[in-house]
């Protein structure tokens, strides 16, 4: 049956794709804001939009090698779209933008594509190579992996509720979902809502957050009354599953370089319930301060600027923004930050250290370099590499260290 194309819909995409193609906006804020700019668009309308934007720039190499687009302009979106409309197994429209296509050409080429992973996968030559030096025979089955649409999941706030309340919550309100077996506080929602709405979220009863980054806050093994620091906090998920942990009771200083973010982050902490968390510019950190900080905390979480390799489902545009000289920046910035955090440790306290890469020399390389060159002495304790391929969920490592 062949499925009819709505014009005021692809040029809804076509759009989107040009805002964060050509003018290299993000996709995530483009996105939202074409689906809020039109209030008659029903749920069906809305996943079109958004499921062909995604999808079309986490492909956009493949698109382009089965179209033989080299020039990027509108035109060549329209084509480019009408390729993913053709490989997918539908007709076209005879609409002028689609008249100088050839079907039998684009379908030739995908096929082609089929056998070449950097362009069945769409990833750009370097990265590629960069893959698979850092993961060998591994970073064919995660590119794929990091290609799937990520799951939505939630963490259940326990300050102001608890699984049963939330769970018979969304049970009454016919939502699907499915709990998780590494994750007490998380569930996976198998059905599509929008959470960011949903009353009990405004009202502080759970966050969106997916299962592998709830994975870090509980490796620090924090208690009640203890002092902890998360040094590159961002709008603050995992501070706040710290303050749960604590079950508000103690300090955390949460330190960033971006204020914007820290104002995020009281923002959810106010809706959170969450009164023990302190936020700090980074640029405020000043050698005096840090001085005062020395063996100050019992436990450090630094979850640092990384590549973001885990997490290209989430953000697929990366892929086309990211340069190798900038992750040679970051690994440089993950080093001092090691450094600069270490010596606010109490002795025998611990420190965790975690990223949303799936690259080696961004996590156990990082990790075995510092203790090596750190003059306070560490033990690595414990060290988790959540794959994509293997769990479905974001690529994260996490290391928990213990100053000796």
């Amino acid at each position: 049956m062949m499925q009819k194309l709505h014009r005021n819909l692809v040029v809804a995409v076509i759009a989107g794709l040009k805002d964060i193609l050509l003018d290299k906006k993000q996709a995530d804020s483009t996105v939202e804001q074409i689906l809020t700019s039109n209030k008659t668009w029903g749920a069906r309308d809305r996943h079109f939009i958004a499921d062909n934007i995604y999808h079309i720039v986490r492909y956009k190499r493949l698109y382009e090698f089965c179209s033989d687009e080299e020039a990027w302009g509108e035109g060549a979106i329209w084509r480019i779209f009408a390729t993913k409309w053709l490989t997918d197994g539908h007709e076209l429209p005879e609409w002028e933008e689609f008249a100088t296509l050839n079907k039998e050409a684009i379908l030739k080429q995908f096929e082609s594509a089929q056998s070449i992973p950097k362009i069945r996968e769409s990833v750009p030559d370097w990265l590629d190579v960069l893959g698979l030096k850092e993961l060998g025979k591994d970073w064919e089955k995660e590119i794929t992996a990091l290609n799937t649409p990520a799951k939505f999941c939630l963490r259940i706030n326990t300050l102001k509720a608890n699984k049963a309340v939330i769970t018979k919550q969304l049970t009454d309100e016919g939502v699907e979902f499915a709990e998780s077996e590494i994750a007490p506080d998380a569930l996976i929602i198998l059905s599509k809502k929008n959470f960011r709405s949903h009353p009990a979220y405004k009202n502080g009863l759970f966050e969106v957050q997916d299962i592998a980054s709830q994975l870090v806050a509980p490796m620090l093994q924090v208690a009640s009354g203890m002092k902890v620091i998360d040094g590159c906090a961002g709008a603050g998920g995992k501070a706040l599953h710290l303050a749960a942990l604590m079950k508000n009771q103690g300090e955390i200083l949460a330190v960033d370089t971006h204020e914007k973010k820290l104002e995020e982050l009281t923002r959810r902490a106010n809706r959170a319930g969450c009164f023990i968390i302190q936020t700090l510019d980074a640029s405020k950190l000043t050698h005096n301060y840090q001085a005062r900080l020395q063996s100050f905390a019992d436990r450090i979480l630094l979850d640092v600027p990384c590549s973001g390799t885990g997490v290209l489902r989430r953000k697929p545009d990366a892929k086309w923004s990211l340069t190798e000289k900038f992750i040679n920046e970051l690994k440089n910035a993950q080093s001092q930050i090691l450094d600069e955090y270490s010596p606010m440790l109490k002795p025998g306290g611990l420190l965790v250290y975690s990223t949303c890469s799936i690259f080696p020399s961004e996590n156990q390389k990082q990790i075995q370099a510092f203790i090596k060159r750190s003059s306070i002495s560490f033990e690595l304790e414990e060290e988790k590499v959540i794959s994509p391929a293997e769990t479905g969920f974001d690529g994260f490592y996490i290391a928990r260290l213990k100053r000796i």
